[in-house]
């Protein structure tokens, strides 16, 4: 059972994103430490915002058309547009540091929601703000920090850390079943015959609404429950057991082909943020 008490971060300081909102600057930055099985409900923001952890493994939800689910991993974020409807989900204790940006500081950032990789000193900034006044002086050293934290935010590489959600009821369900049983090996023309329906249909639809094939997609879902394993400190062999991969090495050649680098090395540098 997820939590929705008040958070036990310091009181001395809102832990409330729509106290961030009419800020009179152009990026306000927020601590606030999450337990474990924690929920932030539903909610949009007029301001962009960056959703990041210097500790622990998040999984932020948006609707929309489709709808998205990120994991975010230490050492990893993601930017949300203003008026995006999302929710957070924490996996073990979260040390949850967000940004909150003014449109008119954005122009040079993306417009949709996209991951990020946080560079050393982007964490670092980000960690500064969070101990400036909220209304910290803009011509001094602490206008500096964020005019550089937003320059460092214009020059980050997207990630695929992104899971699309189909619309459909027949897919959602489909969807849902196979995220909650990543090891599930059940073939399209399976699923085709359990919903009454063809391969070719299911296979159409699947790209319609997602952008991505059925095997694309449900190989996105594995190696996405991965990486929150994986932050999590979970043993790489049992991660690829319990995803359906025969061996470690089907299992490393799929992330590494997928992220760019083998789950070892990402271990490495999810641990190091901690």
């Amino acid at each position: 059972m997820r939590q929705t008490s008040a958070s036990t971060a310091s009181p001395a300081r809102s832990t409330r994103g729509d106290d961030y909102q009419r800020v009179p600057r152009p990026v306000a930055a927020m601590a606030r430490d999450l337990p474990p099985e924690y929920e932030i409900p539903w909610h949009k923001h007029p301001r962009f915002q960056l959703v990041y952890g210097a500790q622990g493994v998040m999984t932020v939800e948006t609707r929309g058309r489709p709808g998205e689910t990120w994991v975010v991993p230490p050492q990893r974020a993601v930017w949300l547009p203003p008026g995006v409807e999302h929710r957070i989900l924490t996996s073990g204790q979260v040390k949850f540091r967000t940004l909150y940006v003014a449109p008119e500081a954005a122009a040079a950032m993306p417009q949709d929601c996209v991951a990020f990789a946080i560079t050393p000193l982007l964490r670092e900034l980000i960690l500064r703000a969070t101990e400036l006044p909220v209304e910290y002086d803009e011509g001094g050293s602490a206008g500096r920090v964020m005019q550089l934290i937003l320059d460092e935010l214009a020059s980050l590489v997207r990630l695929p850390y992104n899971l699309p959600m189909p619309d459909s009821k027949i897919l959602a369900s489909i969807c849902r079943t196979l995220v909650e049983r990543p090891n599930d090996r059940i073939t399209i023309e399976e699923l085709g015959t359990r919903h009454g329906t063809t391969t070719r249909t299911l296979a159409r639809r699947f790209r319609s609404e997602t952008g991505m094939s059925f095997s694309e997609w449900r190989r996105r879902a594995r190696l996405l429950r991965a990486l929150a394993w994986i932050a999590e400190g979970r043993p790489i062999l049992a991660v690829a057991l319990d995803l359906g991969y025969d061996s470690p090495s089907a299992f490393s050649a799929m992330f590494k082909r997928e992220f760019g680098l083998p789950p070892s090395q990402y271990r490495a540098s999810a641990g190091s943020a901690a």
